[in-house]
């Protein structure tokens, strides 16, 4: 490739990697904004220390363990600081910073679910683990040159129904991991005081501020269009002009109908359209569309949003009022339920191997497995993470600390004087 063609490339690389970055405000002005003021500071100090953390671990050991040589297409091997490792036509420094970006929204998505009630030096540990281990070795397992690897020239990829697991910017290796974390972060916390009632009637906690909340998914939205397009890390060529330009246009598409989708289920289903849960249904449609966006056409990414609008709404219901599991931004159903659906609907959608192209059934079987072992990973690791945390130290403040906000008590200092 010419000196000109790599400049580009990188560039576009760079500037993807600053719009995934923008998305960490993103999320936390959502995460804030759904919540109650007097825990405000808490939840942005936490988005604080998911991207400070997530940098420096990725870095030094989480950049190896994901894209890391190994014997066996497991793991890599922690690089711990030195980027000698990597061989690649683009920059290694500039690869380095668009992954951590990745890695850093894997760790975010989980402080939605488990806000305002939980200890701030436990949530330093968790979003450490994250960073460290659970997120860098699936990730191995399938952008890192592991065994379940999009690429089907690498000698460890495994394919299942006879076809490769395809996961383009990451519904499954991001979001849904993410949200498995969630859920299971939620449940061994356990719900926030006088959430449920004797009768286990789920009682709404409104957030605070629904303007932050919605700038936070404006910020999101276009966040998302370096998450999605960045992830073809080139845009020299008519190849990567047609293929960014092809993944912009999926990737607006599924946002727009996940909220429109959402806000008529909610107009029909409560008799009012309801602003906080469409928010949440413009991020199902683009948590859903990450894994196909590439693959798909724009009626297939319409009709992923749509889907993931309508599921959205009753995953929330069922997650609260069913499990009664208190999930206070619904993080595990927009990234984890979402995610999912979204990667196994790239199976059936993909223009080139989807099952409702007349393709059969094995691609849409690769998908399903290869989002089962990536989110049993997620799983297994929430459970020893946070009922370990539970167990050994206690996840919880005080029940004076959950009832007079966390921002004081554990920052020494309030959000809004």
């Amino acid at each position: 490739m010419n000196e000109l063609g790599l400049s580009l490339d990188t560039v576009w690389m760079l500037l993807a990697a600053m719009l995934v970055f923008w998305m960490q405000p993103g999320f936390a002005l959502c995460e804030a904004g759904f919540t109650r003021g007097k825990n405000t500071a808490n939840i942005l100090m936490k988005n604080f220390v998911d991207f400070m953390f997530g940098s420096l671990l990725f870095f030094f050991v989480g950049f190896g363990f994901m894209f890391g040589s190994d014997g066996a297409g497991f793991v890599g091997m922690p690089n711990f600081g030195s980027l000698s490792f990597y061989n690649g036509d683009l920059p290694v420094e500039g690869f380095l910073i668009f992954e951590t970006v990745f890695c850093a929204t894997s760790a975010t998505i989980v402080s939605g679910a488990m806000a305002e009630r939980t200890k701030f030096s436990m949530y330093l540990l968790y979003s450490a683990a994250i960073s460290l281990f659970i997120y860098p070795i699936e990730g191995h397992w399938t952008w890192g040159g592991g065994w379940l690897c999009n690429d089907a020239s690498n000698s460890f990829m495994m394919k299942t129904f006879g076809y490769v697991f395809h996961d383009f910017a990451g519904s499954a290796i991001v979001h849904s991991v993410g949200g498995v974390l969630a859920l299971i972060g939620a449940l061994a916390l356990g719900p926030r005081i006088d959430k449920y009632g004797k009768n286990g009637e789920s009682r709404a906690i409104p957030g605070h501020n629904l303007a932050m909340a919605s700038l936070g998914v404006f910020i999101l939205w276009l966040g998302w269009f370096g998450f999605n397009p960045g992830s073809q890390l080139a845009a020299s060529g008519e190849i990567n002009r047609v293929a960014i330009s092809h993944v912009f246009l999926t990737t607006n598409l599924a946002a727009a109908s996940g909220g429109v989708a959402t806000m008529f289920v909610t107009w029909f289903r409560y008799g009012k359209p309801s602003l906080s849960l469409t928010l949440n249904g413009v991020l199902a449609g683009l948590v859903g569309i990450t894994a196909g966006c590439d693959v798909v056409s724009p009626l297939g990414a319409v009709a992923i949003g749509i889907v993931c609008g309508v599921v959205l709404v009753f995953a929330i219901e069922f997650i609260d009022h069913t499990l009664h599991i208190d999930d206070p931004v619904g993080a595990s159903s927009v990234h984890g339920v979402c995610g999912i659906l979204g990667t196994m609907m790239t199976g059936l959608l993909s223009t080139s191997d989807g099952a409702f192209y007349g393709n059969g059934w094995g691609f849409f079987g690769a998908e399903c497995f290869g989002v089962l072992v990536i989110d049993l990973w997620a799983a297994v690791c929430g459970v020893v993470l946070f009922f370990g945390i539970k167990k050994i130290h206690g996840l919880r403040v005080s029940a004076r600390v959950e009832e007079e906000g966390l921002d004081v008590y554990e920052h020494g200092e309030s959000c809004y004087n």
